[in-house]
């Protein structure tokens, strides 16, 4: 984390010095931080202070849940990394930590989770209500989300309760991991690693996409997905393989021949 945060720092000297409107919250949100949890806090804090609690609480428990937990940075680190590799609109840190919802949307999410398996359930939707005000984005803080995930744009972005995304996965906007029914239990998609998924996509109920796997754009997945296969179409259906070689998630390929 170290060599992403002063990288992260030297980012936002460069524009700092360049661009005088934006010095100021370089300055207050990463230059005058002590590390790269507390520039995160502040971030984020500042962006979702907006109801009765103030920001400088929110910071306290982002900040506190960055720091307690063992994982949650090497979580977050990866999520940035992927933004910027998968991302051909992003050449930096610096522009998703300030500005990208999808990335700042997970990070809060992360925090949420980690209150939510230490029994802060009410804090933790709370953290969830705002990030769906905020953000536009609707992530339940029981659900169990890997490291390396891109949100790309992210408006819409629905994960339910039991949903279950592993490493590596890209996901568009307007995509809903959701239910097709009022029952309890598990009963939200299980997304396996390396799976890219189109935008407007709708996969419904406890159906699992196979690791490789691509969704192509708007479609509606009602059951499970072989590994490494492309599938599109209401309902979808499988149009042909994808090499085990290839990973859709990483190339960003959303082809579907």
């Amino acid at each position: 984390m170290s060599e992403t945060w002063n990288k992260l720092r030297e980012e936002a000297s460069i524009i700092a010095s360049k661009e005088r409107i934006l010095s100021k919250i370089l300055t207050e949100y990463v230059l005058e931080r002590e590390s790269f949890e507390d520039a995160l806090s502040w971030r984020l804090s500042t962006r979702l202070a907006k109801g009765s609690v103030p920001a400088n609480d929110l910071r306290e428990l982002l900040l506190s849940s960055f720091i307690e937990s063992e994982t949650i940075l090497n979580q977050i680190e990866a999520d940035l990394h992927a933004v910027k590799e998968r991302d051909p609109a992003c050449h930096d840190f610096i522009s998703p930590f300030l500005y990208f919802k999808g990335f700042q949307a997970l990070c809060v999410y992360r925090a949420s989770n980690f209150l939510w398996n230490n029994k802060r359930k009410d804090i933790s939707l709370y953290l969830q209500s705002l990030t769906s005000i905020v953000y536009s984005v609707d992530i339940h803080p029981s659900a169990k989300i890997g490291k390396g995930i891109l949100l790309d744009h992210a408006t819409g972005f629905v994960a339910g309760e039991t949903t279950v995304i592993e490493d590596d996965v890209s996901i568009l906007h307007e995509v809903t991991l959701g239910g097709t029914g009022k029952e309890g239990g598990d009963r939200h998609p299980k997304i396996r690693s390396g799976v890219l998924i189109g935008a407007g996509a709708k996969i419904l109920g406890n159906v699992e996409v196979g690791a490789g796997a691509r969704v192509g754009a708007s479609s509606v997945v009602l059951s499970d997905v072989p590994p490494n296969v492309s599938v599109a179409g209401v309902p979808s259906r499988v149009l042909g393989q994808i090499s085990s070689q290839n990973s859709p998630s990483l190339e960003m390929n959303h082809s579907l021949s």
